[in-house]
């Protein structure tokens, strides 16, 4: 079987070109456009049941980020990038949420919720039975699969991002006012360019190779 190949696929080498990037340039700022882009990409993540339990809060104001510097071992990724993105997910995932989503879907496509009943009943029997310490953690996995497609995004376009989990995450909850709306924070990621002097740029990506990371059964 002929498979045709695609010479202008460079999702890979985007790949290769990213890196977590260390030292921003904080002269240089994200087009509006490109910005747009990059959240788009972020709607349109998938999660589980499409229930997408979580929200972005994008941090532009300085002395915000100042704040939430301090709480994040003060490192400068978070005041130098251009913005900075905020992965919240739901504490605990609420029957109204669900409802709220059936209700969009209807909406979106012309269906009465009668025809969702059983979509609402898949859901509200596996989503909102799990314990209540388990709901927290499974809204925290969907947001980080909108997290990888943020990075994945941000390298198509020859944006710098650098996804991180080095903060304390009751400290930016309490700073963006997150837990009024039943939210915390779950991984953050700056996103701009990077500096010239980031060394770090000129490494050698390393990562398992395919035989180690690849099982084919």
């Amino acid at each position: 079987m002929n498979l045709e190949v695609n010479t202008q696929n460079t999702y890979n080498e985007d790949l290769n070109w990213r890196y977590a990037t260390k030292k921003f340039n904080p002269e240089k700022e994200i087009r509006q456009e490109d910005l747009n882009s990059l959240l788009e990409s972020i709607q349109l993540t998938a999660s589980s049941y499409g229930l997408q339990p979580y929200e972005v809060i994008v941090v532009k104001d300085k002395d915000i980020r100042e704040k939430l510097k301090e709480v994040a071992w003060n490192q400068t990724q978070i005041t130098d990038a251009s913005y900075l993105l905020v992965f919240a997910n739901l504490r605990s995932v609420k029957e109204s949420y669900v409802d709220s989503y059936l209700d969009n879907i209807a909406e979106t496509r012309n269906l009465s919720r009668e025809d969702l009943k059983g979509m609402e009943d898949m859901i509200k029997n596996t989503t909102l039975q799990l314990p209540a310490e388990s709901q927290n953690p499974w809204a925290a996995k969907q947001a980080y699969i909108a997290l990888g497609n943020l990075l994945s995004a941000a390298a198509n376009l020859k944006i710098d991002t650098c996804p991180m989990e080095g903060f304390e995450a009751e400290k930016f909850d309490e700073i963006l006012g997150l837990k009024d709306k039943n939210l915390t924070t779950a991984v953050i990621a700056p996103i701009g360019y990077r500096s010239d002097d980031d060394q770090y740029q000129h490494l050698t990506k390393v990562r398992k190779s395919k035989s180690d990371l690849i099982e084919i059964i």
